[in-house]
């Protein structure tokens, strides 16, 4: 009787550092009814992965070591299970699969819904592929569907730059609204090619001294850096609404916000390939760019988990898994 066949993967056996990320040998998935099994050819990073690793982040989801990290997955459909008609064998896809359970991105295949799939767009390869799905989906989902911005809103992103914050910048500039980022200097002019309008230097100015009467606010950095939930509430207008990526809306700041008339949403990205599809058609239209700031190899996930955690990515870093 043959063996269940085995992949590349990386592993981690206990919460820590990227050190405790390493290359493993592990059973292959197989598809369920319903699922497709898609060999992945890059996998994004993420800051969520990074925090899982060191036992925050979506570790709650995971329970506890060992398992594989990583959501965001460019590859090939292998095999279709029994139900799947939107994706056949050879499709070339991308998606956010099963986030925030397990999904085991970081290895050389993934079984998972084909409907949390989409077809990747035929601009991008695979590498730029990898770097959109939670990325973009946070960006589009925080922006369409929990603040519904509309044309002629101001919008407030703030780490504008990073994975994100590209994303939204463009998508905020594609429903029509007057965008500004906050984002070190350096950077202030690649936003600018993206759609910002304005962008702000917020390690050489308080960001709520010089931003005023925004509708929205998107923070992807939160009150656990410098309060930065908190003081976005003075550049609010009333009635206005602040969206909390990173760490959620706590009573103090929910308590803030209402006592000023304003509103604070918790906010969460879910798998969505019909989302994914919408995206993938604003890429291969041209009107929406991904950034990739490296491609790394598999076996260097610590060192791509060291590089995102220094907080200077500009757009995204990828891992190649298999060529």
């Amino acid at each position: 009787m043959s063996s269940r066949p085995t992949m590349r993967a990386i592993n981690q056996d206990t919460f820590g550092g990227p050190e405790v990320l390493h290359l493993a040998q592990v059973p292959r998935p197989e598809p369920l009814p319903t699922e497709v099994l898609v060999r992945v050819r890059s996998a994004g990073v993420n800051p969520v992965d990074w925090k899982t690793r060191e036992g925050g982040g979506m570790a709650g989801a995971l329970g506890e070591p060992p398992f594989i990290l990583g959501w965001d997955v460019s590859g090939v459909v292998e095999e279709a299970g029994f139900g799947v008609h939107t994706l056949e064998v050879g499709d070339e896809v991308f998606g956010m699969p099963w986030f925030p359970r397990q999904a085991g991105a970081y290895a050389e295949y993934v079984t998972a819904p084909s409907r949390q799939f989409a077809r990747k767009p035929a601009a991008l390869d695979h590498d730029r592929a990898a770097a959109v799905p939670l990325a973009a989906l946070t960006a589009w989902q925080s922006l369409v569907d929990a603040a519904h911005v509309g044309a002629g809103q101001r919008v407030l992103i703030h780490a504008a730059a990073g994975g994100v914050g590209h994303f939204a910048v463009q998508i905020a500039k594609h429903l029509g609204a007057h965008v500004i980022g906050t984002a070190r200097a350096a950077k202030h002019d690649w936003l600018r090619s993206l759609g910002a309008d304005e962008v702000v230097d917020y390690t050489a100015v308080r960001f709520e001294d010089v931003v005023r009467d925004v509708d929205v606010v998107l923070d992807l950095v939160g009150d656990g850096h410098d309060a930065t939930s908190t003081r976005s509430l003075k550049t609010l207008r009333p009635g206005g609404t602040i969206i909390a990526v990173p760490s959620g809306v706590s009573p103090e700041l929910l308590d803030a916000a209402r006592a000023h008339g304003l509103r604070a949403k918790a906010y969460l990205v879910e798998p969505d390939g019909a989302g994914l599809a919408r995206i993938a058609s604003l890429i291969d239209k041209g009107a929406l760019q991904v950034e990739v700031e490296d491609v790394l190899p598999l076996a260097d996930a610590g060192e791509a988990h060291r590089r995102g955690e220094e907080g200077r990515t500009r757009g995204k870093l990828v891992m190649r898994v298999t060529d």
